[in-house]
């Protein structure tokens, strides 16, 4: 008895396939497969974790398999815990609250920052975490890991980021979040998932600081008529030759839940570079997104979205896309 209760794990699944219409020409796509598994080990340690098959894009037959997070977590008291081990930078609302389970974002794809690689999606390192605290629900997150241009099995400087991350949910259905990033970017370091794709470094050194705000509401957490989403990222990037340079990542999205299946929604989106830039590529971005979400129920998503963007570098590109997402 005391080992069936000492582990509990689950193994769920999730995928999601596609078809879309771009330049004239009908599509069919395979989006990412995600296996998701946590484990009680303990009464109070368990663990997660999440880990993506998804074609290359370098071929047209073959699968990357990427270890999203691996976290060990430690509940030292009441609500208050430590994790270690890769997680997803708890930098904002949207990377904190969603894994890769396509079948329950409200829109089809990630807002355009996380294509535009303006924020660091993981962290593998060292957090202490709280949730739930007091009346207003007070959580923070205080992280300590390998920086940008690192891998996951070491550090490539002697540079440790730190991430520091609050909200509150003053409400049902309310919640309201503040973070900062901190990091030292090494001449040299290799940075990925990155507006450029893979990116050298070629400064001396880049310190860098992303401050983030973000709101998230449903009008009630039984009906959940309205939703709305908006968070802005601003980034201060400071190198020796030319000082500091911002840059500004926002989206804001809003859904409407005509009825308990139904939900059309729009998101807009906009990303502004300074000229000098010396981290980011230094191409202002803007896109709308519109669609209807059907939800069949909490496993099964069907999304129709039209989708389109303008860049400073490109032109206006427009496309349309359904999505089934699915849970299992």
């Amino acid at each position: 008895m005391q080992h069936a209760a000492a582990q509990r794990t689950q193994i769920k699944g999730f995928v999601d396939v596609s078809s879309y219409y771009q330049k004239g020409k009908l599509n069919f796509g395979l989006g990412e497969q995600d296996l998701f598994i946590t484990s009680e080990i303990s009464e109070r340690l368990s663990f997660l974790g999440e880990t993506v098959f998804k074609y290359s894009p370098e071929s047209s037959t073959d699968f990357d398999i990427s270890i999203e997070r691996i976290i060990l977590k430690y509940n030292y008291a009441g609500n208050h815990s430590v994790l270690i081990g890769k997680h997803h930078t708890p930098i904002n609302y949207w990377n904190d609250t969603y894994h890769h389970g396509r079948v329950f974002f409200p829109t089809i794809d990630r807002p355009l920052l996380f294509a535009q690689g303006f924020i660091p999606l993981h962290t593998t390192g060292m957090s202490l975490q709280g949730q739930n605290l007091g009346q207003v629900r007070f959580g923070y997150d205080v992280m300590v890991g390998n920086g940008l241009g690192s891998g996951d099995t070491g550090d490539n400087d002697l540079f440790k980021s730190l991430t520091l991350a609050m909200h509150i949910k003053p409400k049902d259905g309310l919640r309201v979040g503040a973070s900062l990033y901190h990091d030292v970017i090494s001449k040299g370091s290799v940075v990925h998932n990155h507006s450029t794709g893979t990116t050298l470094v070629a400064h001396n050194k880049i310190d860098q600081n992303i401050l983030t705000g973000s709101v998230s509401y449903t009008d009630s957490v039984f009906t959940k008529r309205f939703e709305l989403l908006a968070e802005s990222s601003l980034a201060f990037n400071k190198s020796d030759s030319l000082g500091v340079q911002n840059a500004v990542a926002s989206y804001a999205y809003a859904g409407l839940r005509l009825t308990d299946k139904f939900i059309p929604y729009v998101r807009v989106d906009d990303i502004r570079y300074r000229n000098n830039e010396v981290y980011f590529a230094n191409n202002n971005i803007q896109s709308f997104v519109g669609g209807l979400r059907y939800e069949l129920n909490y496993l099964a998503v069907f999304k129709l979205e039209y989708q389109r963007s303008k860049s400073q570098k490109s032109d206006v590109a427009d496309k349309i896309i359904f999505q089934v997402a699915v849970g299992f």
